[in-house]
């Protein structure tokens, strides 16, 4: 299954690009907020770890993250868990490239408590840098919501600046899940 378009507030522009690095996706967001998304079923028993790696132009200073004009960022990755046929039971882990909160700290989403944020990169000290990660996505929720989980339903990606009215771009490498992190 091939990655899909949501739009919250107009259409933020994904395109594969070649790169230094090889072919990327690159986002461009001018007051907008769509994102692309992947419904994929991972067994976080055999493969808790989320690995990716990303680069952003900038950040956009001065917002206030914790709020719903300042919750835009150059770069995010959406971890879905679906409630099954009891939609409003889904929740999301939601890493983001933040503007100015502490990498690693976590916080709840501006728009529902469904969906926990937490500080990827923080700041201006990488921008134009590739940076990779690797989470242990079962280990991230345990600590973050209190309860064990064992499967993702979904996964997004999302750059967007519509509450802010920004411009942003960001660049996406591979996204998968591995059996050990690192």
């Amino acid at each position: 299954m091939d990655w899909m378009e949501k739009v919250f507030k107009d259409n933020t522009s994904y395109k594969i690009i070649d790169s230094s690095v090889g072919r990327v996706l690159k986002a461009d967001s001018k007051a907008s907020a769509s994102g692309l998304f992947r419904e994929i079923e991972i067994d976080l028993t055999k493969t808790p770890c989320l690995n990716w790696s990303w680069k952003v132009d900038g950040i956009l200073e001065g917002l206030d993250e914790t709020t719903k004009n300042g919750d835009d960022y150059p770069a995010r990755v959406y971890v879905v868990f679906s409630g099954g046929l009891f939609f409003w039971k889904t929740r999301a882990l939601n890493y983001v490239w933040s503007n100015a909160r502490p990498k690693g700290s976590a916080w709840p989403n501006a728009y529902t408590d469904r969906s926990v944020i937490i500080a990827a990169d923080s700041g201006s000290g990488n921008v134009g840098q590739w940076v990779h990660h690797s989470r242990n996505i079962r280990d991230d929720y345990k600590r973050l919501v209190g309860e064990d989980i064992t499967t993702v339903d979904a996964v997004a990606i999302m750059t967007d600046t519509d509450g802010s009215e920004r411009v942003a771009s960001a660049y996406y490498g591979d996204v998968r899940f591995t059996s050990s992190c690192g």
